[in-house]
């Protein structure tokens, strides 16, 4: 299944897997939006499945953000598949972000 990205208020949610194959074009369009803002928002939730890859990138994209002082949740806690996926740096996911 192919990535769709779409703009929900401010909100990017992210529909499909994000596997190897969409992995890195998925890196570089968020990071393209940090560039040019200081608040990012991720919704997983409807994330079908996700590979290492994919937990790499956004936790790298994470960590770009944090060091850079910008705004950045992914929001999918409740997403078993995401959870599972993200094991012990699960501490970067939220269940929304109000």
């Amino acid at each position: 299944m192919a990535l769709q990205i779409t703009n929900n208020y401010g909100v990017l949610e992210i529909n499909g897997n994000i596997v190897t194959e969409n992995a890195i074009s998925l890196q570089h369009h968020v990071e393209q939006l940090l560039y040019i803002s200081d608040r990012v928002i991720l919704s997983v939730d409807h994330v079908k499945n996700i590979d290492a890859s994919g937990v790499r990138v956004l936790t790298n994209l994470y960590k770009k953000a944090m060091k850079g002082n910008k705004i950045f949740y992914i929001i999918g806690k409740e997403n078993k598949k995401i959870k599972t996926a993200f094991g012990k740096v699960n501490y970067i996911l939220r269940s929304d972000f109000i």
